[in-house]
């Protein structure tokens, strides 16, 4: 990538030379050559926030800035990045979407995220720390700045505006108004399950900013709650979690069950221990972030659960979802059962034969399909 501040070499994480799509985008670059054109001054907090694999806070390295991330996987990138570019340890201080923020910040930096939620959640949280004087600048895809992400920035911070387009990028502009009375921060968003669902119906589900669905139990979902494994095994795990129902229905139809919540993003983490609790279910439980089931001992879980996302921020992908297959098959102890559900036109089926040696339909209806891999 190439920026007022050098051409640092950067990758996606975890590295795949097969992988074509890139660690930045023309909105990253934007944002910079912006930063260095009006002269910013940037020896101040400089707080970056939904930097996706670490190219801002790496090009920004020597300024010592403060990066937020919901996601394990951009940190691990970011770490990465400014070992390659040769930053000094500690030059850039990682902070998850979960952890308090600093209390003053003098710039703003904003890669807008896929989530409207995750942005308001974040604004919220981070506009005490924002002065009169704090500069303020968003950056995104034209496809991904919205009228109601303008509204958003000037409902909590103060007047905005945006720049004009280049190479389908554009910049956003914000004025703090330290006397804009800003509104109360509504997540986590708190919701009841529906009946006909199993061991949760009725529960309640804890859902933080940026989680997939976060104000309903989404039809894929809900379809493979009505298909889980009866009989499990001892320890099971729900990977790619999100806010924990799968799991958590587990632990309350066996409160002998070991279930570990696994996912990639923390705000999801959070949300699954949050709704495990909420539901007082028995048992034991393990909630981690992490990529997939990296760290989990080879053949030392009985069941796999999962309902794999196709998207890689705007990316669709199908890399995340073998990933998890081919972690799922090493973790697996012999006969043990992968479950996933997914769109029907994913064709999941081919993957888990190609990998397992063989692939059961469990349930169908005209768009989900609940499979079923058995480790030999």
């Amino acid at each position: 990538m190439t920026t007022p501040w050098g051409e640092p070499a950067l990758t996606r994480f975890p590295e795949d030379p097969r992988d074509r799509l890139r660690a930045w985008d023309a909105s990253d670059e934007y944002l910079l050559r912006h930063l260095a054109a009006e002269r910013v001054p940037l020896d101040g907090t400089v707080v970056v926030v939904g930097d996706r694999w670490g190219a801002l806070v790496t090009a920004l390295a020597a300024h010592r800035p403060v990066q937020i991330s919901d996601s394990f996987l951009t940190q691990e990138a970011t770490r990465a990045n400014l070992a390659r570019a040769g930053a000094e340890p500690g030059a850039v201080r990682l902070l998850t979407t979960q952890d308090p923020p600093p209390e003053r910040i003098d710039v703003l930096l904003v890669r807008v995220p896929k989530s409207l939620a995750l942005l308001e959640d974040q604004l919220l949280r981070l506009a005490p720390a924002v002065h009169a004087g704090t500069v303020v600048v968003g950056t995104g895809m034209v496809k991904e700045i919205h009228t109601s992400t303008l509204q958003l920035f000037e409902r909590i911070l103060g007047p905005t505006r945006t720049s004009l387009a280049e190479k389908k990028a554009r910049l956003i502009f914000c004025t703090p108004d330290p006397a804009l009375e800003r509104p109360a921060n509504p997540w986590p968003y708190v919701y009841t399950l529906p009946d006909g669902i199993g061991p949760a119906a009725g529960g309640t589900v804890v859902n933080h900013a940026g989680v997939f669905c976060a104000d309903r139990l989404d039809i894929g979902t809900r379809f493979f709650l009505g298909h889980l494994p009866q009989e499990g095994g001892r320890r099971v795990v729900d990977l790619g979690c999100g806010n924990g129902v799968v799991g958590t229905s587990v632990a309350l139809a066996d409160p002998d069950a070991e279930v570990l919540f696994v996912d990639e993003s923390f705000q999801a983490v959070a949300s699954a221990e949050a709704t495990y609790k909420a539901n007082g279910a028995p048992g034991h439980a393990e909630f981690r972030v992490g990529d997939g089931l990296a760290g989990v001992p080879s053949g030392s879980v009985d069941v796999v659960l999962s309902n794999p996302p196709f998207h890689s921020h705007q990316a669709t992908t199908d890399a995340t979802a073998w990933r998890m297959f081919t972690g799922a098959r090493r973790t697996l102890r012999p006969g043990g059962e992968l479950w996933v559900v997914g769109n029907r036109h994913l064709g999941y089926h081919v993957k888990l034969r190609k990998l397992f040696g063989n692939s059961r339909l469990v349930a169908s209806d005209p768009k989900f399909v609940v499979l079923k891999a058995v480790k030999r």
